[in-house]
């Protein structure tokens, strides 16, 4: 496979993980218990054997190919759009490693839950909800920007151009709003148990030091792209 398709495959996977992220939200304007129906089956497709290794396997790939995009760039002047796909691309993994953390590690770990009820209520509880909707909103536009770039040269993707940009712009609103149903319903159940200060802690410190690395990487690809392109421009001077 080309670097184009590995980067589109490995693309797809992650835009259909935040699509049914989207979904859930969405159902939640139904009622919790349908939400939380609709995450139980997400989440037994993406935590068993095969869906861990395609998720973590395709971010893997799609984050290797964008250090090597970022290394092998020859300039930086670049269209508006692919400055806001570079955004959104580089901010979602950012954002979801808190995300990873405080779910389906905290989970694992110290057997705390990942439920919309005990999610959501500890982040309205502590006025981060709107981290929450604002979590998939890099993916959903990189992924949307991504496909797009990549499809439009099809005359099938030219004549569902409208309805394609109704879902674009349909499905995050119906997500957010029914995620703010999920909260005051989370709200007005009992507050769920926290972890402990020491898990909280060993969490905490996790993420950040993933955090780091995560931008050591960004910038080291890019920085040593900058220095290989500063050597060539003096060999030809």
């Amino acid at each position: 496979m080309t670097m184009r398709r590995w980067r589109l495959a490995s693309g797809l996977v992650m835009f259909v993980y935040i699509s049914t992220h989207m979904l859930n939200h969405a159902l939640g304007l139904r009622s919790l218990g349908h939400a939380e129906a609709a995450l139980g089956i997400a989440t037994a497709l993406w935590r068993s054997l095969p869906g861990t290794i395609l998720l973590y396997g395709a971010a893997s790939v799609h984050f290797a190919l964008a250090l090597t995009t970022l290394y092998e760039r020859r300039h930086w002047k670049l269209p508006a759009i692919e400055w806001v796909r570079l955004w959104a691309g580089f901010s979602l993994p950012w954002l979801l490693i808190g995300h990873v953390y405080s779910t389906r590690v905290a989970d694992q770990w110290f057997a705390a839950a990942a439920t919309y009820q005990n999610v959501v209520g500890t982040l309205a509880r502590g006025g981060l909800q709107g981290w929450q909707i604002a979590l998939l909103a890099p993916g959903w536009i990189h992924g949307c920007l991504g496909l797009w770039i990549t499809l439009r040269r099809y005359p099938l993707m030219l004549a569902l151009k409208p309805a394609l940009v109704a879902i674009m712009i349909g499905l995050p609103i119906l997500s957010a709003v029914g995620f703010g149903a999920m909260t005051r319903a989370a709200i007005a159940a009992p507050a769920p148990s926290k972890p402990d200060r020491a898990e909280k802690t060993e969490i905490e410190a996790w993420r950040r030091a993933t955090v780091v690395v995560y931008f050591a990487l960004i910038f080291g690809a890019a920085g040593a792209g900058l220095l290989r392109n500063a050597r060539e421009k003096r060999k030809r001077a």
